[in-house]
């Protein structure tokens, strides 16, 4: 076998290179075997257009459930009164050697609309079931009860997107949720989305958006982890087609669209989701109990040594693309798929931890293969890992030994500024420190960072914004309020999301409202509080009024995202370390033609500061000092800065650059080019 790239490039992986290379070639064999027949991963992952409900050509239907314990299932819904009428009941398929159920309806027996459920007997029992590949569910606003709908539309949707590709140069991705992006109390849906929340973010200069809890889910309050229809888009946002014009629009604005995945485990509810379809625990999950429930989140882990299983979540990556043009996936909890114990308690402080044995071996294979598949839909895909043990090789292409994902989110980088906020007083901030941590990751692999996404703003933690300023953002915001810890907040602010932003190496992720401090934390509706929407929503009237200061946290957020979005490929421009002092905490460093410089200090401002930087002139073209920022203008940013010559660095063409650097300040200066 040819050494792998991920070998070559990282010898400290070489007394591991057998797990490496083992895991290569499983996935090797796994791809041979499952396309033995079809002959590629595309034509194998087609089992939503043959289970499920489908109408065919000739108006009747064709029914077909994997559900190999079940003696007996029969189709029952608005149609048949709820009851099992001999004419709805199905016969096994193929002899029924392959445990697939299938049934044929007339045009006239089944119409579009209609609510329907399996009933299914098994050896000792039955019970009511939501079809696996229900492409529509919806929720009895009354009884709360689940059941599938009837959903073929006569017509198709008509998409206008077909030359749309994502832009990934850099990836700047804006994290939302549906149903809490309205200023209602409620659930918004799609097309409020679409009118209301998209063009803000178009304005706002981001190029993706990530929707969460688009699958669904029986528990608004789970944020969609707890998945129980993998094949329908949440009802209580709208329909499918709802969602359909939702994306198009987007490509339309030039904004890709990504969804949140959720393979990594299944809601344990048995009248809504998979749990015990045809009686039996391990139908889609593991036979072993410890295995089987997952410790921590009350749901149900897939057996991804299952062909079946692999069948059943690799068809619905291809669906999700293919039926709503979806442009990628954020996998949610990988790292709780890769390991046999979650990766819970454990520290992952060496390589060795990685190659403990304790690797899920199938599951590892599954996302490789669903990298493969989602790539060969879509070659322009983005997929992105959340990750937080920080394996070798995530996001590192198949050929080359990886497991083949575009980015791995860098979950260290929010769980660092929450660190350094809860634990550090403002003069012990080190610019060493900030630098370490937002570029040390791995060379070959590309990451997505972020100072916050929604997990840090739920109930029980809190946002940047709120741990700066606390309860005097409720009375202090105003246009003209000088209050000194709300000032403080407003610069670190823009400070923190500046240096996390300009050192990238792959993306940046916002979730909706943090780019301007939304004040309030996320609480979905839940017995403790009243089952209120107060806190389930988003206050967007906050940002829009011109007498409160959350506008000036927006107006820096757009500078600075339009700022990178203009430099080509902004991510894959090297980063050059210019000055970095830690008893001034002063921080310099280059990237392309731009100088990004930060004065974390509280209380100093420095005057005819001198930083090492190639020589030439500069201008100022972003400073977080500006009014229109919130800032008090202190930087002039009219004046050109000519490096003066230093004599021990001239041979390297570098000069120093004497700047003024008022406290608590960050400013970005262009290089200019020289005339010819």
């Amino acid at each position: 076998m040819k050494r792998l790239n991920i070998l070559k490039n990282d010898p400290w992986l070489a007394p591991y290179a057998g797990a490496i290379e083992g895991r290569h070639e499983d996935a090797v064999r796994k791809l041979k075997q499952l396309t033995a027949s079809s002959g590629t991963l595309y034509d194998f992952a087609n089992a939503h257009k043959y289970f499920g409900l489908h109408r065919q050509h000739d108006g009747s239907w064709v029914f077909r459930e994997w559900a190999p314990n079940a003696t007996a299932i029969t189709l029952i819904g608005d149609f048949s009164g709820w009851k099992a009428l001999p004419q709805y009941s199905l016969s096994k398929a193929d002899g029924g050697l392959g445990g697939v159920w299938e049934g044929h309806f007339a045009a006239d027996e089944i119409t579009d609309g209609q609510l329907y459920k399996m009933l299914v007997e098994w050896p000792g029992g039955k019970g009511e079931r939501i079809p696996a590949y229900a492409t529509r569910v919806m929720q009895d606003p009354e009884t709360a009860i689940f059941s599938a709908q009837v959903y073929s539309p006569r017509r198709s949707f008509v998409w206008h997107d077909k030359n749309f590709e994502p832009d990934t140069s850099p990836l700047l991705i804006y994290e939302c949720h549906i149903g809490m992006a309205q200023e209602k109390e409620g659930v918004g849906t799609y097309e409020e989305f679409r009118k209301n929340i998209l063009p803000r973010i178009e304005k706002d200069g981001y190029n993706t958006i990530q929707i969460m809890a688009v699958q669904e889910h029986p528990y608004y309050g789970s944020f969609g982890y707890h998945v129980s229809s993998f094949f329908a888009p949440s009802s209580r946002f709208g329909s499918p087609e709802d969602l359909k014009r939702l994306i198009d629009d987007a490509h339309r604005r030039g904004i890709a669209v990504i969804m949140d995945i959720v393979h990594s485990h299944a809601v344990k509810n048995e009248n809504e989701g998979l749990g015990r379809l045809d009686g039996t625990v391990d139908q889609y999950f593991h036979s072993d109990p410890g295995r089987r429930e997952h410790p921590a989140w009350d749901s149900l882990c897939f057996d991804y040594g299952k062909d079946e299983v692999l069948h059943f979540l690799l068809s619905n990556c291809k669906y999700w693309l293919e039926e709503f043009h979806f442009d990628g996936f954020r996998f949610d909890g990988v790292t709780s798929m890769l390991y046999f114990d979650h990766g819970l308690g454990k520290a992952f402080g060496s390589y060795a931890d990685y190659y403990d044995g304790g690797q899920d071996k199938d599951a590892i294979v599954y996302l490789t293969l669903a990298n493969l598949l989602i790539h060969e839909v879509r070659p322009k895909a983005i997929t992105i890992a959340e990750e937080m043990s920080g394996m070798p090789g995530l996001a590192i292409s198949f050929k080359d030994g990886g497991i083949g994902f575009d980015y791995r989110m860098a979950m260290g980088i929010p769980d660092y500024w929450i660190k350094t906020l809860k634990e550090k007083k403002d003069e012990d901030w080190h610019p060493s420190s900030i630098f370490w941590e937002l570029t040390n990751r791995r060379a070959d692999e590309k990451t997505i960072s972020y100072v916050e996404s929604h997990d840090q703003a739920l109930v029980g933690d809190k946002t940047v914004i709120f741990r700066l300023i606390d309860s005097k953002m409720y009375w202090h915001m105003m246009l003209g309020d000088n209050d000194t810890d709300v000032a403080r907040g407003i610069a670190l602010h823009k400070m923190i999301r500046l240096v996390t932003l300009a050192t990238i190496n792959g993306g940046y992720l916002n979730f909706m409202g943090n780019e301007w401090g939304h004040p309030e934390w996320i609480d979905f509706p839940r017995q403790g509080n009243g089952w209120s929407y107060k806190y389930a929503r988003r206050q967007w009237d906050l940002v829009d009024r011109e007498d409160l200061q959350y506008r000036f946290l927006n107006a820096f957020d757009n500078a600075m995202i339009e700022l990178v979005s203009r430099v080509h490929n902004f991510q894959s421009k090297g980063i050059q370390k210019l000055w970095e002092k830690d008893d001034d905490q002063v921080l310099a460093f280059m990237r392309g033609e731009y100088v990004f410089v930060f004065n974390f200090s509280p209380v100093k401002s420095f005057s005819d500061y001198g930083i090492l930087a190639p020589a030439g002139s500069y201008v100022t073209v972003l400073s977080s000092d500006n009014p229109d920022f919130g800032g008090f203008g202190n930087i002039d940013e009219t004046v050109t800065h000519f490096t003066m010559p230093d004599p021990l660095y001239e041979p390297a063409g570098l000069g120093r650059l004497m700047l003024y650097i008022p406290a608590r300040t960050a400013f970005v200066m262009r290089k200019r080019r020289r005339r010819l």
